[in-house]
């Protein structure tokens, strides 16, 4: 997931700006952990807005959807400080996080005409997002010392959200 923050605090920190991902990957389904994350952080972010999103991103600052996906995590790779190269363009967004982190999105093909479909998931109790665009996520990879894989043509969502931790 790449968050791209538009206007954010933590405490009186201000985070206006600056870009948090992870990449994971489960041995199973999500919820029955064990899984591996590695926490991207954007580069321009100074030392202290740095600490403060890893302790957001790791789950430490408590809150939503960060607090309950850090349950799932068994292993902490090091974090990557990276240039974040994030374009949000509705369903053709696209996410470049230093070399070795990529995605790229397009809309969802209709399988018979070959038209763009245009599908919303509303998810009331959701907690990464209530409502996003769904996409085709028809590029994404990581590609660190720890953590390899590719996944072309997979799901992808563009959401508007707002964390009130």
């Amino acid at each position: 997931g790449v968050w791209k923050i538009d206007r954010g605090k933590y405490g009186d920190l201000s985070l206006d700006g600056l870009g948090l991902a992870f990449a994971a990957k489960w041995p199973g389904a999500i919820h029955e952990g064990n899984g591996t994350v590695c926490l991207f952080v954007d580069e321009k972010a100074s030392n202290e807005q740095r600490e403060a999103l890893l302790e957001i991103g790791s789950g430490k600052a408590g809150g939503l959807p960060f607090e309950i996906l850090a349950t799932t995590f068994s292993t902490l790779l090091e974090p990557e400080f990276v240039p974040f190269n994030v374009d949000i363009n509705g369903l053709q967004s696209t996410a470049r996080l230093g070399e070795n982190f990529r995605i790229a999105l397009e809309p969802i093909k209709n399988p018979v005409t070959g038209a763009d479909e245009n599908v919303t998931v509303n998810h009331g109790t959701g907690f990464i997002f209530k409502s996003a665009e769904c996409a085709s996520a028809k590029e994404g990879s990581v590609a660190i010392d720890q953590m390899k894989f590719s996944y072309p043509n997979k799901a992808g969502f563009v959401a508007r959200i707002h964390y009130g931790n």
